[in-house]
């Protein structure tokens, strides 16, 4: 398998990491989309990363998609109990809302500053906010989302985590969520998520 990523992907590093602990074995190929070079932009009509390419040539993109497929291949990181999974999923859903909200904050940020949409970005803040304080109040005692342990709840959120303090780092999240702190320090102790820390990619001005 060849799994195409940018390295500031939030989403394809939720995919790298379920890849590492499924112990399912891929190579990486670094892509820039934003890059007329891109060669993503051959294998997936929107030119959005991650992308997986199979063994035998099919492709499957979206960081959910991609998921879905690694976990009917080997299972084990979504619960069996139907309203646990359901967790897993909310969980996810708001995971990459703060990651889409970081976006188009950091995409925002690009314009010249007289060009820049402070009700934008004001709207952009509030979500991510308030999902950080969802995914606090919504992790149980025990440092997790359900009774499965590491599952794809953890890894999406510690890898939105991970991005805002890659390209959100004003905002001390750390204060706000000890609980969110918690897990994250923890899974950053595992290899899976030390060998896929996020860095920064050129992107062009947005003008």
């Amino acid at each position: 398998m060849k799994l195409f990523i940018a390295t500031p992907s939030p989403f394809a590093r939720k995919t790298r990491v379920t890849m590492l602990e499924k112990q399912i074995p891929h190579e990486i190929v670094i892509d820039n989309p934003w890059k007329p070079a891109s060669q993503v932009k051959g294998l997936n009509p929107l030119a959005k990363i991650p992308t997986l390419v199979l063994d035998d040539g099919r492709v499957i993109h979206d960081s959910k998609v991609i998921f879905e497929y690694l976990e009917l291949e080997r299972p084990g990181h979504l619960p069996q109990d139907k309203h646990e999974k359901i967790i897993h999923r909310l969980v996810e859903v708001v995971a990459d809302g703060i990651c889409d909200a970081v976006v188009m904050t950091f995409l925002e940020n690009q314009r010249p500053e007289g060009s820049r949409s402070q009700f934008w970005l004001s709207r952009q803040a509030d979500k991510i906010r308030a999902g950080v304080h969802e995914l606090e109040q919504k992790i149980l005692p025990s440092g997790t989302f359900t009774s499965l342990g590491l599952g794809l709840a953890e890894i999406a959120t510690v890898c939105a985590l991970g991005y805002l303090d890659l390209r959100y780092a004003d905002y001390n999240w750390r204060s706000d969520a000890p609980n969110l702190l918690k897990l994250f320090d923890g899974l950053m102790q595992r290899a899976s998520f030390l060998q896929t820390v996020p860095t920064v990619q050129e992107v062009p001005a947005n003008r």
